[in-house]
């Protein structure tokens, strides 16, 4: 048996097809027609900012997003537990004059 479906706004759902991209909708018989029809969701991405870089140290990075500061830190196993702990020393120094300067920036 064949159906018939009306496609509302299908110049725009059309499109989306083409660019290979799924469509997500509504299929539902309409109550003033009687007729099988499809109504594509709108829908809407989410814009999200980017976190800033606001230090690259040798071991790792100190970013900024809008409500937090992330930090990463990345030490090789291969080194002696007293390397180990130095290099997070410098690290933890690096990341706080970062937030120091970072501070001082944006209270100017």
């Amino acid at each position: 048996m064949k159906k018939y479906v009306f496609v509302l706004n299908a110049i725009e759902v059309l499109e989306r097809l083409l660019n290979g991209r799924h469509v997500e909708g509504a299929l539902f018989i309409d109550q003033d027609t009687g007729k099988l029809t499809f109504r594509a969701y709108n829908r809407l991405s989410r814009l999200r900012l980017k976190d800033e870089l606001l230090k690259k140290t040798p071991w790792g990075w100190l970013k900024g997003s809008l409500r937090r500061y992330k930090r990463y830190s990345s030490i090789p196993n291969d080194l002696s537990l007293e390397e180990q702990l130095t290099m997070f020393d410098e690290e933890n120094e690096l990341i706080k004059q970062a937030l120091i300067d970072q501070h001082i920036i944006d209270s100017i």
